[in-house]
């Protein structure tokens, strides 16, 4: 497989993850051209113990928190997307955009490797697997890192909840 049909493949889900991390698309635009760019010069050095796409988005990742941190830029969210459903629970309870402006707030407030995983798996909808792989773990250590944040998140709404009542 060629570089473009690589970059065809997976710039749209490298992309995707990259705006759900920054909540900005033109950072996301910027970020994931810049990995793409550093996945072609190291393209040699790829051995193919991880998946491509994996790989991909730990380039992409790592690119956005060297971004982050050299440019020590807030998240912005006002230009927050729709939240992904992360199950009919967590789905009922973004019944407006106030409240999933809350829980998306919430969910940039978790510690790692909560908030990451929780991204690569809903919004960049990798498997276990793959998420295991980025992080050089397990398949079973994402499974579990993963419903503990979801836990998190449905804790939270549960909280809100009983603030209203």
């Amino acid at each position: 497989m060629d570089f473009e049909e690589i970059y065809n493949l997976y710039f749209k889900e490298v992309f995707l993850y990259i705006k759900s991390i920054s909540q900005n698309e033109s950072m996301a635009e910027e970020i994931t051209q810049e990995a793409f760019f550093k996945a072609i010069k190291s393209i040699d050095t790829f051995d193919g113990s991880k998946d491509i796409r994996a790989w991909l988005f730990t380039i992409a990742k790592n690119t956005y928190y060297s971004s982050y941190k050299n440019n020590k830029k807030q998240v912005d969210f006002d230009s927050i997307g729709d939240i992904a459903d992360v199950g009919v629970t967590i789905s009922e309870n973004l019944m407006n955009e106030e409240d999933a402006l809350i829980i998306h707030k919430f969910i940039h407030t978790m510690s790692e490797p909560y908030k990451e995983i929780f991204f690569l798996r809903v919004f960049g909808e990798l498997p276990f697997e793959k998420i295991g792989m980025i992080f050089g773990k397990s398949s079973g250590w994402a499974r579990v890192t993963y419903h503990r944040a979801k836990k998190q998140i449905m804790e939270y709404m549960e909280g809100m909840n009983d603030e209203r009542n």
